[in-house]
C-alpha cells in the first residue's frame, strides 16, 4: 500500500525543526521527545543580526534594563525570522532538515562574542552622544552591565512562548484530522490557535492591565495635589459658586483650578493692571457622559463670566485629566488675564496608556467641549464676544483637532490654535504633513507657504517660511525631533518613514536609521519616558508654550525682553 502524501514518513522525525538543531538526546521511553530550549542555527543567526541593531541609537537615551527589553524582543523576531528563512529555502531546495555541524555551531558562537562585543560598545557610545545632546546627566553602570542578562531573559520567555502555542497548533491539528483532512486541520489549526493567542494578549493580559491601571488611577482622582486648596474666588470651578462642586474635578482638575497665577502676580509681571483669570473645568464624576460634563463646564464658565473676557481658551487634556500649567499659565500672562479657560476630564489613565487605549474618549471630548463653547460665544453679538483660542498637548491636540474639518475650519472658527506634540495618527497633522510643500522635511514641513499652519520645535525663531506672510488666525504646532508620539506609528515595522530619512533634528543622531521590527520596538519603547528628558527635548514642552502663545496671539504690550522675563517664570530652569 502506497501511503497518503500528507501522512507523516515514519523515518522522519516530525518534531525537528528546521536546518540545524541542538537536540537533547532522547530520554528512555521517550521516543522523539526533545529539550523545549533546542536551538536552530538559521534561528540563532537571525537573532544576532537583530540583537546587535537593536543597540542602534533611537530618539531618546535608554537605560540598561529597557535597552535589554529591546534586545531580547528583537532577538526573538530575528530568531522566527532566521527559522522561517530557512523553511523556505528548505523547501525550494527540496531538501529535508538535518542537524548543524559542529563547525556552524563554532563559527556562530564565535561571530556573536564578536559581533554584540561590538554592537554593546557603539551603543554605550551613542547613548553617550544622546545624553550629551538633551543634557541627561543620569547613567547607571550596573543597569547597564544587566543588560545583556536581560535581553537573554526575555528571549527565552518569547521563545518559550512561540514553542507553547507551536506546541498547541500541532494538539488541535491532530485532533482536527478526526474529521477534516490535514491540509485543512493544519489551515484551521493556525487560525484558531493565532486567534485564541490574540484574544488572549488583547483581552486579558493587556484588558486586565488597563483595567487594574483604571481602577488605580480613579482611586488617585479622590486626592488632592499637595499645596492645592479649594479657590474663595467665584472666577473657578469649585470654588463659592460654582456649578461645579470641588468634590468631583478630579486630581488634575483641582490642581487646574486651585493653582494658577493671581491678577496679583500678573500686575507685578506686567507692571500694568491685570484681571484674576477664569478657569471653568468638568471632572469625571461631575456628570455620567462627555455632552453632559462639556455642558456643565460650559455653564460654569458663562456664570463665571468667561465669555466676557478678551481671550478665550478652549484647552483639551491629556488623559487623566492633566493641563500642562506652563500653556494656561502662559497664555494668562500674555493676555494680562483678561482670559478664560475652560477644559474636562475624559479618563482616568496617564497619558501615555491613554494615548494607546483612549483615543476615541478624546475624540469624543474635544469635539463636544468645544462644540458647546462654540454654541454659546456665536450667539454673541460680534463686538462683544472674546478672542477664541484652542489648544492641546498630546492626546489633547488629537482631541482639539477633531472639532474641525481642516484648515479653513481652523481658520474661520478660532482666533489662534496652538498644538504642542501631536500623535502622528492626528488626523489634521497628518494632512499637513502628508500634503506639505515640496522640498520641507518632515520634522518641520510647509503646508500651503505657511499662510495658516505651520510647524516649528524652536518657536524663539521665526516659524517656516519666514520670508511668508502669515496674518489672520495662526495655527501653530510645537513638535521636538526627539519626540516619540509625534513619529511613533505601527507603519514603523515594515517602512520608512521620511522623516528618518531626511536630515535630522538638532537633538536626534545622525547615526539613527530604520531597520524593519527594530526601529518600532526602539521608538515604541521611548513612548513610556518621552517626558523623562528636560525640557526642549522629547514629549516636554514648557518654554516653547511663552514664544508659541506669544507667535499665535501677538500682544501689542509685551516686548521681546518681557518674553525673556516670563519664560524664567514659567520655567525657571529651562
Amino acid at each position: 500500500m502506497i501511503p497518503d502524501q500528507h501522512e507523516p514518513r515514519p523515518d522522519v522525525p516530525q518534531d525537528r525543526e528546521v536546518t540545524g538543531t541542538v537536540d537533547a538526546e532522547p530520554a528512555a521511553g521517550t521516543g522523539k521527545r526533545r529539550r523545549s530550549l533546542h536551538l536552530t542555527v538559521p534561528g540563532c543567526w537571525g537573532a544576532l543580526v537583530l540583537a546587535c541593531l537593536s543597540f542602534t541609537p533611537s530618539l531618546l537615551p535608554r537605560g540598561g534594563i529597557l535597552q535589554g527589553l529591546i534586545c531580547g524582543i528583537s532577538a526573538a523576531i530575528g530568531y522566527g525570522l532566521g527559522v522561517v528563512a530557512a523553511y523556505v529555502w528548505r523547501a525550494f531546495a527540496d531538501r529535508e532538515a538535518r542537524s548543524a555541524s559542529h563547525r556552524s555551531w563554532q563559527v556562530l558562537i564565535g561571530c556573536a562574542i564578536v559581533l554584540f562585543g561590538l554592537a554593546f560598545g557603539f551603543g554605550q557610545y551613542w547613548q553617550h552622544e544622546i545624553r550629551g545632546l538633551m543634557g541627561v546627566t543620569d547613567y547607571n553602570v550596573l543597569a547597564t552591565v544587566a543588560s545583556p542578562f536581560v535581553a537573554a531573559l526575555v528571549f527565552l520567555l518569547l521563545l518559550l512562548a512561540g514553542r507553547g502555542l507551536r506546541r498547541l497548533y500541532r494538539w488541535f491539528a491532530r485532533l482536527l484530522r478526526r474529521w477534516i483532512g490535514p491540509r485543512a486541520a493544519r489551515v484551521v489549526g493556525w487560525v484558531v490557535v493565532a486567534a485564541l493567542a490574540w484574544s488572549v494578549v488583547s483581552g486579558v493580559l493587556i484588558g486586565g492591565f488597563v483595567n487594574a491601571t483604571n481602577e488605580a488611577f480613579s482611586l488617585r482622582d479622590n486626592e488632592t495635589p499637595e499645596g492645592v486648596h479649594q479657590p474663595t474666588t467665584t472666577l473657578r470651578s469649585g470654588g463659592p459658586g460654582s456649578l461645579v462642586p470641588w468634590n468631583t474635578l478630579g486630581y488634575q482638575g483641582r490642581a487646574f483650578t486651585g493653582s494658577g497665577p493671581s491678577a496679583r502676580d500678573i500686575g507685578a509681571f506686567t507692571h500694568r493692571p491685570a484681571q484674576e483669570p477664569v478657569r471653568a473645568y468638568a471632572g469625571l464624576q461631575t456628570a455620567d457622559d462627555a455632552e453632559a460634563r462639556a455642558e456643565r463646564a460650559v455653564a460654569d464658565l458663562e456664570r463665571a463670566g468667561g465669555f466676557e473676557r478678551a481671550n478665550l481658551l478652549v484647552m483639551t487634556t491629556t488623559g487623566s485629566g492633566w493641563v500642562d500649567p506652563a500653556a494656561v499659565d502662559s497664555f494668562e500672562y500674555l493676555g494680562d488675564g483678561d482670559s478664560a479657560t475652560v477644559a474636562m476630564q475624559y479618563s482616568y489613565l496617564p497619558s501615555w496608556l491613554s494615548y494607546l487605549v483612549d483615543q476615541s474618549k478624546a475624540r469624543e471630548a474635544g469635539r463636544e467641549l468645544f462644540d458647546a463653547v462654540y454654541d454659546v460665544w456665536s450667539k454673541l453679538p460680534q463686538d462683544q464676544r472674546p478672542r477664541l483660542f484652542v489648544a492641546g498637548e498630546s492626546l489633547g491636540s488629537f482631541g482639539g483637532e477633531t472639532a474641525f474639518s481642516g484648515e479653513y475650519d481652523l481658520r474661520n472658527r478660532t482666533a489662534g490654535t496652538l498644538f504642542a506634540g501631536p500623535p502622528n495618527f492626528n488626523t489634521l497633522f497628518r494632512e499637513f504633513s502628508d500634503h506639505r510643500d515640496a522640498g520641507s522635511p518632515e520634522i518641520e514641513p510647509v503646508y500651503k507657504q505657511g499662510r495658516t499652519v505651520r510647524f516649528t520645535d524652536d518657536p524663539t525663531t521665526a516659524s517656516p517660511p519666514a520670508d511668508q506672510p502669515w496674518n489672520g488666525t495662526r495655527v501653530l504646532y510645537l513638535m521636538h525631533p526627539s519626540d516619540p508620539i509625534v513619529w511613533w506609528s505601527p507603519a514603523l515595522a515594515l517602512s520608512e518613514p521620511d522623516w528618518i530619512g531626511e536630515a535630522p533634528g538638532s537633538d536626534v543622531l545622525e547615526g539613527m536609521v530604520w531597520i524593519p521590527f527594530v526601529t518600532f520596538w526602539q521608538v515604541t519603547a521611548d513612548l513610556p519616558f518621552a517626558t523623562g528628558v528636560p525640557d526642549g527635548h522629547g514629549h516636554t514642552y514648557k518654554a516653547a508654550y511663552v514664544d508659541g502663545w506669544n507667535a499665535v496671539m501677538r500682544p501689542t504690550d509685551f516686548t521681546p525682553q518681557d518674553v525673556d522675563r516670563l519664560r524664567d517664570v514659567i520655567q525657571p530652569d529651562h
